[in-house]
């Protein structure tokens, strides 16, 4: 591609990907970038896909876990340009009777809408909320790198089981539907082993930093990472599309912001053939069906408790949010599908015109499907807020083979990086000891498909970022990056 020759090339210029070019970038090393999309971002991106004036998140919306990331907040990226909006309340989640269950930043309150449960809820999350920055550093790890064992035991013991033993922990609709909106997000059957896990780490996120989004839209967390990794000499290509490692520039170490099945395809021929068939049997899991709206006002919910929150989870009660799930992990399409509604012009004026509103909502559906969840998906909003479909000014549709074309790390719509099934979770995407390593030396993983998983954190590429500073370079991070 150049006749320069760089210490390491990065395939996907996502959070994953960015984030480990700046910090390799701050420990010395010469590294390149490449992308096959005009702009950087991945899933990061915001663009104006209804009506002039409109922004719209193509993917990642909310970001908890970007908040609540360790090598975020080492990079500075609020410096780098970066603004964090944060609601009055992270979360509402509405019932047919008229009452809300919120996620709000204090536990007090989200005890308060929880009545008889609030207590429950308190004891099963203040240890971690009051131990927050313990408690993030050491979920986004590998398991292999053990930190505060008492805290992520106690953790385990929740966190292995399914969401629906922890629901059942609850007397009312209200907390057994809050919990079950917040599992949801890791897209299994919340009967399955470890549903409870996300669940979990979300509500803590909720309490401990809430959920914010950035200002502008997902695209400008992009930017700052882009941002603070040329500021150390990091080149930044686009428009590259790579095929097989022929397209990759010459580099003693390349980084792979892919998925298992892109690896293969890029790289098969210079892995061993067991990690090959390893790599064809990791397992992709439930697709989004993901509708963008340019709207004359703000969603008209029924209770003011939706209009004060960045999201709101339309789903109902646990049995049918739980129903929806496993539809989309058996195959089936929910009639009835548990809906992820973002808000963000409420408490963002770059959003839209004035006066001028924009929606974000997206369901689970069976990997790879076909079906047109419109109707479906503004029946359930309709539902909480008679008069939505009145306020829609334009829309747009993104089914799960358009979400796969916009970004190819979402293979069949699938927005994880993988299925999050416990074995999947725990030796991701295969079984290493070094799960961002590859036979080859000079290859390394660094996706969402390797721990700690899916979100706009930035993690996997950090680890994998110090995986290759030692193993090629035999170099340590600065004290400044060490999380």
């Amino acid at each position: 591609m150049t006749g320069t020759r760089y210490d390491v090339a990065i395939v996907g210029a996502g959070p994953n990907g960015l984030t480990a070019a700046a910090v390799l970038g701050l420990a010395g090393l010469s590294v390149v970038v490449i992308d096959r999309n005009p702009i950087v971002g991945g899933s990061c991106r915001t663009l104006a896909v209804t009506l002039p004036g409109f922004a719209h998140d193509i993917c990642s919306a909310i970001h908890p876990m970007a908040a609540a990331s360790p090598i975020f907040r080492r990079l500075g990226l609020t410096s780098a340009g970066l603004a964090w909006v944060s609601a009055p309340l992270p979360l509402a989640h509405p019932l047919d009777d008229g009452r809300v269950a919120v996620l709000s930043r204090t536990i007090a309150e989200t005890s308060e809408s929880l009545g008889k449960d609030g207590h429950r809820w308190a004891g099963m999350l203040e240890p971690f909320v009051e131990r927050h920055e313990d408690f993030f550093s050491g979920i986004l790890r590998p398991v292999r790198v053990p930190r505060h064992p008492g805290l992520m035991a106690r953790f385990g013991r929740l966190g292995l089981l399914s969401a629906d033993r922890v629901a059942r922990r609850f007397e009312g609709d209200a907390a057994r539907a809050l919990f079950a909106g917040n599992a949801a997000h890791a897209c299994l059957a919340l009967d399955a082993p470890a549903s409870a896990a996300i669940g979990l780490v979300l509500a803590v996120a909720g309490h401990a930093g809430g959920w914010p989004y950035a200002r502008g839209g997902s695209q400008a967390i992009a930017d700052a990472l882009t941002a603070r990794a040329q500021s150390c000499g990091c080149e930044i290509q686009t428009d590259v599309h790579v095929r097989s490692l022929a397209d990759v520039p010459d580099a003693r170490a390349v980084l792979l912001d892919v998925t298992p099945r892109q690896l293969h395809a890029i790289a098969a021929d210079v892995l061993t053939v067991p990690y090959c068939r390893q790599l064809q049997r990791f397992r992709y899991g439930p697709a989004a069906f993901k509708i963008d709206y340019a709207l004359s006002s703000k969603i008209p919910w029924r209770s003011s408790r939706c209009a004060d929150a960045a999201t709101v989870h339309v789903g109902g009660r646990y049995e049918e949010i739980a129903g929806s799930e496993a539809d989309a992990n058996t195959g089936r399409i929910s009639e009835s599908p548990f809906v992820l509604v973002a808000q963000q012009s409420h408490f963002d004026e770059t959003r839209a015109p004035a006066g001028r509103h924009t929606g974000w909502a997206y369901c689970h559906v069976p990997h790879g499907s076909t079906v047109d969840m419109t109707d479906r998906i503004e029946r359930q909003i309709e539902r909480f807020a008679p008069g939505f479909r009145d306020t829609i000014l334009a829309r747009h549709v993104t089914p799960p083979a358009a979400l796969q074309a916009h970004n190819p790390n979402l293979i069949g719509g699938d927005i994880g990086g993988g299925a999050n099934t416990l074995g999947q979770v725990l030796l991701r995407p295969v079984p290493r000891w070094n799960p961002y390593t590859t036979p080859n030396p000079r290859l390394f993983l660094c996706s969402s498909s390797t721990p700690p998983g899916g979100g706009v954190h930035g993690m996997c590429g950090y680890w994998a970022a110090r995986t290759v500073l030692r193993r090629v370079f035999r170099k340590e991070l600065p004290e400044e990056l060490r999380v």
